[in-house]
This record gives C-alpha cells, structure tokens and sequence, in this order.
C-alpha cells in the first residue's frame, strides 16, 4: 500500500497485521481518485472508518486542504498517526479516536460541513444507511460535495431515494466491493 499522486507520491503507507482492517487496494484508491479529481484540490475531506488513513491521506497529498479522520480501533489509530507523520500531512489533519456516530453529531453540533466525505464501514453490518442518514440529518455534506461509499456487493443502496437531497451518480463494481458516488441532487 501506498500513496499514488501528490506531495507524497509513491511513499509507503502501514497497514497493522490481522484481518481487523480492510485497506482499499491501490487499483481501487486509485480508480476511485480518477473519479473524485476534480472535488480534492482545497477540500475539506472526512474519512470515515478510516483504517489506515489511506483515503485521507491520498487526498491530502493531491492537493485538500484538511482531513478529519474518524477512526475508534486503537491499531488504526496508532497506523493513522504513523502515516500522517511518515508522509509529513500530520498538520492538515484531526483525527477523532471514538465512534463514528458520536463523531458525526459533534461535527453536526459544531455546523461542520465537508467537500469531500468517504466512508468504508465494515461490510454487512448495515453501517452504510445508518451512516449516511446521520451525515444527512446532520447536514454534513455541503451542496456542492460529493461522498463515495465502498461496501460489498450484497448492499442495497437503494435506501438513498428515501433521503431525498441525495442520488447516486456513479457506481463502479469490483469483484470484492462496490463503490457509490452520491451528491446532493
């Protein structure tokens, strides 16, 4: 794993040992940027579930402006600090150790809003809609963002038209997960 494009291009990103985080794979990371491009320059990111810090970390690299990492597994905390420090970004990020749900309502209560917000929950929980519900009521997406969720190809993303304000705009299918584009409509 590493970083494709930017200010620190081709460093190397840690990823802890055991199967508790699941890295997106440089192909997909790198797919997934080719689509986002124009949205990362000066943005405002939100890595949810973030792991490795990968996503965050790219998007730093190619040019966002800051970066709020929410991460609450005390091994990806620790593997996200090490990266933003091994690749110098550690001073356009925050990174909120506890749980995604807390994390959203303090950004909600706070009036936050992001350009660009991912989110990679674990897969099969259902953690997608409960997620972008709260990003919703929350208002956490400005009217120009975009957000990208990755989840397994048994999701059903349809709960989406019942948010009203957003729309998947793009979808891209692997053989292990899914990517969807969702804007506000």
């Amino acid at each position: 794993m590493r970083v494709i494009a930017g200010s620190a291009r081709s460093l190397p990103l840690s990823v802890p040992e055991g199967k508790d985080i699941r890295p997106t794979t440089d192909r997909y990371k790198e797919t997934v940027f080719n689509i986002i491009r124009p949205y990362v320059v000066g943005s405002n990111v939100l890595d949810l579930f973030s792991g490795t810090g990968s996503i965050g970390i790219e998007a730093l690299s190619r040019g966002a402006a800051g970066c709020v990492f929410v991460e609450n597994h005390k091994t990806a905390i620790i593997c996200i600090e090490k990266n933003l420090n091994f690749t110098k970004l550690f001073e356009k990020a925050e990174i909120m150790k506890y749980d995604y749900s807390k994390a959203l309502m303090d950004l909600g209560n706070h009036g936050t809003q992001f350009d660009l917000i991912y989110l990679d929950p674990p897969f099969d929980q259902g953690l997608e809609e409960v997620t972008i519900s709260q990003i919703h009521g929350y208002d956490l997406l400005k009217d120009d963002g975009i957000m990208v969720c990755e989840s397994s190809l048994k999701t059903d993303m349809s709960f989406i038209e019942g948010l009203k304000t957003y729309e998947i705009f793009k979808e891209r299918i692997y053989n292990t997960c899914k990517f969807s584009f969702i804007r506000k409509s």
